[in-house]
C-alpha cells in the first residue's frame, strides 16, 4: 500500500517552484512508495512525477476571506481517487528529516502540533494524517454550513481540530516533529542578534507561518521589524530540487 502525499496551490502567492521543491524534498525523505497529487488552478512549470488534478470546489460565501478552507475538499470524493493513508503538506515546509514515521503513526487522523495554541486544542494543519473518504461529512458539514462555520471559527484548522475533537479521532504528531521555525528555530532575544537560527533536534517538517517565507529566511528577512534573524543558509541544502 502507498502513501498518498497531497498538495494544493491556487492563486498567485506560491509558484511551481514550491511544488517541485516539496516534491523533490519528500522523494528523498520517504523510502516507501507514493503518489504525490497537486491540485491547482494552474498546472503551468510543475516537474514530472507530480500527478496533477484541478482544484475540488468549496462552497466559501463570496467576499469571505478564503483562510484555508480549501483544504477541506481533501477529505471528499475528489478527481484523484485517493485510497488508503494520506499525508498533507502546505507548499511552504521545509522538510528536514526522515517522513516515514508519519506514515507509521497509529491514529485515523494526526496533525501538528501548536505550542502557542494547545489550551485551545488548535493543531497547525500545515501538516496533518488522515484516512482517504473516511471524514467526508467534515467537509459536508462545511458546505452546508459555511457562512455559520465562518462566523464561528477563524480559519479552517480551528474547525478542523474542533470537529475532530469532538469526534474524538484529534490526536497531534510529536512536538519535536514539526517545530515553527518562527517559534523554534531562530534563538530568543538577543541571541538572534548573534546566532542564525539552528534545526531543532529530532525535528522532520519545519513549519513555515505567516512571516518569514522560506526564502526569507534564507536572506535574513524576517517579515517583523522586532523579530531580527540572521541569514539561515540551511534552509538551501533542504529547500530544494535534485
Amino acid at each position: 500500500m502507498s502513501l498518498n502525499v497531497i498538495c494544493m496551490k491556487w492563486g498567485t502567492k506560491y509558484s511551481s517552484e514550491y511544488v517541485n521543491k516539496l516534491y523533490s524534498m519528500v522523494a528523498r525523505n520517504l523510502s516507501v512508495p507514493f503518489r504525490f497529487v497537486c491540485f491547482t488552478d494552474d498546472a503551468d512549470g510543475i516537474k514530472d512525477g507530480v500527478e496533477i488534478y484541478s482544484l475540488p470546489s468549496v462552497q466559501i460565501p463570496d467576499g469571505s476571506p478564503e483562510r484555508g478552507w480549501r483544504k477541506l475538499t481533501v477529505f471528499g470524493e475528489t478527481e484523484a481517487q485517493l485510497k488508503g493513508r494520506c499525508l498533507f503538506l502546505d507548499l511552504d515546509v521545509v522538510i528536514v528529516g526522515d517522513l516515514d514515521q508519519f506514515y507509521e503513526v497509529d491514529s485515523t487522523f494526526c496533525l501538528a502540533f501548536d505550542e502557542k495554541k494547545k489550551k485551545s486544542k488548535i493543531g497547525n494543519s500545515s501538516v496533518f494524517l488522515f484516512e482517504a473518504l473516511q471524514f467526508k461529512d467534515i467537509l459536508n458539514n462545511f458546505n452546508q454550513n459555511a457562512e455559520r462555520i465562518l462566523k464561528t471559527y477563524r480559519n479552517e484548522q480551528a474547525y478542523l481540530s474542533d470537529m475532530m475533537e469532538k469526534k474524538d479521532e484529534l490526536t497531534f504528531f510529536p512536538k519535536e516533529w514539526c517545530p515553527s521555525f518562527k517559534y523554534h528555530c531562530i534563538p530568543k532575544f538577543p541571541l538572534n542578534f548573534l546566532f542564525a537560527p539552528k534545526v531543532p533536534e529530532n525535528s522532520k517538517i519545519i513549519l513555515f507561518h505567516g512571516k518569514p517565507e522560506p526564502i526569507d529566511a534564507i536572506q535574513g528577512r524576517s517579515g517583523k521589524w522586532f523579530r531580527y534573524i540572521k541569514r539561515t543558509l540551511w534552509i538551501n541544502e533542504y529547500w530544494c530540487e535534485d
